[in-house]
């Protein structure tokens, strides 16, 4: 695993906006940056899959061990909110897709630094943007990258189970997600699906069902709005009421939860693809990180080491919380980059780079395209 300084294309501003990433070309140090890359070996990337596979049934082990012994409330989880996640898990409501933040070398195993089961972006630049861009950079070498199929494939599946319509709502306000949900909906179209965009607030309810701005009923909605928050809303009780079929599923917030890190380490400890976790403080021995159990994009995070406490900002600060052991992010010539390997169906289908100078990845951070050589 390297990282490569690299000559970016002339024309690489325009392809973006012609993608849609208009955001990205106008801010003063663009997300997208292709003047770098990470290059790996194909056993490097068998690596990183075999770890994959693992966490993805350590985690069902994990998710299982918490309803059946009622501890989502140590997760942050109650009242409502954890009904509908106990219900949900129970039936096995199938999952669309997920991001597993991984640190590696290339050397060590990979190590898990949190799960995204409930609301990944970055989603559309790992899948698209960084697959044209080998197309037409580095024809020659491949990517670990077959994250559209696996969408396609997903939606085939969910659809051959009986689901003939989506909706997709977010907030459009914020590109990130805008984006997300766009990408996501037109995999969903290309998969047969019939679907329809709509603002999250213009999700609607008529007190028998719910509905969009035409009346048109929602069999199906993806929402791009964590579920945590989503409790908070007025037609919340509805949805196990009407059995409205939510993507993703409402257990997916119990993975989500930061607290599945903790739960993790207790039924596998020392594996070689965990960092030590707890639910308390003092109970890890060296630098630790301290995270809200449903912070989000790095804010709030705590970490103590030797040279003293790194503090991100953030809204979390009254948010309860976990540690986990801190180990830093390798430096590549002053970078510090997170894999996202995406979980599609359950099963890994390539990763996406964000890398930042800071010890704990932030909304500054840059996302980097990779080859396999």
């Amino acid at each position: 695993m390297r990282r490569m300084t690299i000559e970016p294309r002339s024309d690489w501003p325009q392809k973006l906006v012609d993608l849609g990433l208009e955001f990205d070309v106008r801010a003063s140090s663009p997300y997208w940056c292709e003047e770098a890359a990470y290059a790996f070996s194909d056993a490097q990337i068998e690596t990183l899959e075999t770890a994959c596979a693992e966490l993805v049934g350590m985690i069902d082990q994990a998710v299982d061990y918490v309803v059946a012994n009622d501890r989502l409330s140590a997760l942050g989880i109650s009242g409502k909110l954890a009904t509908a996640a106990t219900a949900s898990w129970k039936v096995r409501e199938p999952s669309l897709y997920g991001r597993f933040d991984l640190r590696f070398d290339g050397q060590g195993p990979p190590k898990l630094l949190e799960y995204n089961s409930d609301t990944p972006t970055a989603l559309f630049e790992a899948s698209v943007v960084q697959w044209l861009w080998l197309e037409e950079r580095y024809a020659a070498l491949d990517q670990w990258n077959s994250i559209h199929e696996g969408l396609l494939e997903t939606w085939a599946e969910l659809r051959g189970a009986g689901l003939s319509s989506a909706h997709f709502a977010c907030s459009p306000e914020d590109d990130d997600d805008l984006l997300t949900t766009a990408y996501l909906q037109d995999t969903a179209t290309q998969a047969g699906l019939e679907t329809r965009f709509l603002r999250l607030v213009d999700v609607g309810w008529d007190g028998q069902r719910f509905v969009d701005l035409e009346d048109a009923s929602i069999e199906a909605l993806f929402k791009l709005h964590p579920w945590d928050w989503l409790a908070e809303e007025a037609f919340f009780p509805h949805i196990a009421a009407t059995r409205l079929r939510v993507v993703e599923p409402a257990w997916r917030v119990i993975p989500a939860s930061k607290g599945i890190l903790a739960i993790l380490w207790e039924l596998f400890p020392d594996h070689p693809n965990l960092l030590a976790a707890s639910f308390g403080s003092g109970r890890i021995k060296g630098p630790v990180i301290r995270k809200p159990l449903f912070g989000r994009e790095g804010a709030n995070m705590v970490v103590s080491e030797a040279r003293g406490l790194t503090v991100t900002d953030g809204p979390y600060g009254s948010m309860a919380t976990m540690e986990q052991a801190f180990l830093p992010l390798p430096d590549f010539d002053g970078w510090r980059p997170v894999l996202g390997a995406w979980i599609i169906g359950g099963v890994a289908r390539g990763m996406g780079i964000r890398e930042d100078r800071a010890l704990v990845t932030g909304r500054g951070a840059h996302f980097v395209p990779h080859v396999i050589e």
